[in-house]
């Protein structure tokens, strides 16, 4: 990973809500509200459109914990937008904090740290994890 290059990084990601991405048609309460989780996706989109350009060839990221607070509903129908910005890097990790607005009202706001993987080896160990998973327990 560019270290040196990607603090200060910034990236955007856009989604409409439909009535399938609602609290309600997921089962995730009774509101047809935008679902959380929806905010979570697309907070993860606009940090990925921060951190792709700035990694190695075969290298990933993954999500190591996300801090979310949300200060309020979305609609059906309504256009939200997801801005991302790197904070720091240490070592394998990526601080990110990420805002979520609907329109120019502040919709929510989280702190990410995601870490650097060589892709290959590290869904080599996730599947070999699985495999051993499976194995009849003498």
């Amino acid at each position: 990973m560019k270290s040196d290059e990607i603090v200060g990084a910034v990236g955007f990601s856009v989604m409409s809500i439909r009535p399938g991405d609602s609290a309600l048609a997921m089962g995730l309460g009774d509101l047809p509200i935008a679902a959380t989780s929806h905010f979570l996706n697309l907070m993860e989109s606009a940090a990925l459109t921060v951190i792709n350009d700035y990694l190695e060839p075969g290298e990933t990221t993954r999500l190591i914990s996300m801090e979310l607070e949300v200060f309020d509903a979305v609609s059906i129908g309504s256009e939200i937008r997801a801005a991302a910005r790197c904070t720091q890097v240490l070592g394998k990790e990526i601080f990110i904090d990420c805002d979520i607005y609907n329109g120019e009202r502040h919709v929510a706001t989280a702190k990410m740290k995601r870490a650097t993987v060589e892709r290959v080896s590290f869904l080599a160990r996730t599947a070999a994890q699985s495999i051993v998973e499976q194995l009849p327990q003498n």
